[in-house]
């Protein structure tokens, strides 16, 4: 079981990394303002009409909290899922609670996401995430970021592309009127956008077509 700790104390960042985790397996901490699906929660007076759990989030196993400035971050697996909640200041066991939805650009996702936390507390199904990304568009985006890696090695194309799709596919062919040259070139530029802040965009989904 994970108990709050405070970053301030072990580390010189807003949010300390693990010493004893790979870089890729630290928990990641997004701001509500980041990430619509970051649900702000609060403790709120007693009333007979709103639901008590008896549930201490900072007690959850697999649980990460961590404090800032403004309040707690945290992310709790529950019911199978993992959902991510800003506090103001931690909740009391069993007390009731209220989540705060601004009516922005980003108000559909919030809701879903306030819906899935809150069909967790109740035990119910929560159905798919809303922000998974299909299988097709994953792809594409490991793709360009290997070869963002590839490229800032100071590979060639040709070599970028080697490596993403096996030598065989490229050898014996002109590399000037090969198909995957093109879709090289597109998958570094892809890459460089996602590192120059276009990774943004994974956070959201696609706009509705009108």
């Amino acid at each position: 079981m994970v108990r709050p700790t405070i970053s301030g104390t072990n580390g010189g960042c807003l949010f300390a990394a693990d010493p004893q985790k790979a870089f890729d397996r630290q928990p990641i901490f997004w701001a509500p303002e980041a990430l619509p699906s970051v649900l702000s929660l609060r403790q709120i007076a007693p009333s007979r009409d709103i639901g008590h759990y008896n549930l201490d989030l900072t007690m959850l196993p697999g649980g990460e909290f961590r404090r800032a400035p403004d309040g707690w971050h945290a992310i709790v697996p529950l019911r199978g899922a993992i959902h991510r909640l800003y506090l103001p200041r931690l909740v009391s066991r069993g007390a009731p609670l209220a989540i705060e939805l601004r009516l922005d650009a980003n108000f559909d996702i919030s809701s879903l996401a306030a819906n899935r936390f809150w069909l967790a507390l109740e035990g119910r199904s929560m159905g798919p995430p809303h922000l998974d990304l299909p299988g097709r568009r994953r792809q594409r985006f490991i793709l360009a970021v290997r070869a963002l890696d590839g490229w800032l090695e100071g590979n060639s194309y040709r070599e970028i592309a080697e490596g993403l799709f096996g030598r065989q596919r490229i050898h014996g062919r002109s590399w000037k009127s090969h198909d995957l040259r093109s879709r090289t070139i597109r998958l570094v530029r892809d890459g460089i956008a996602l590192m120059r802040g276009g990774y943004r965009a994974l956070l959201r989904p696609r706009p509705r077509k009108k």
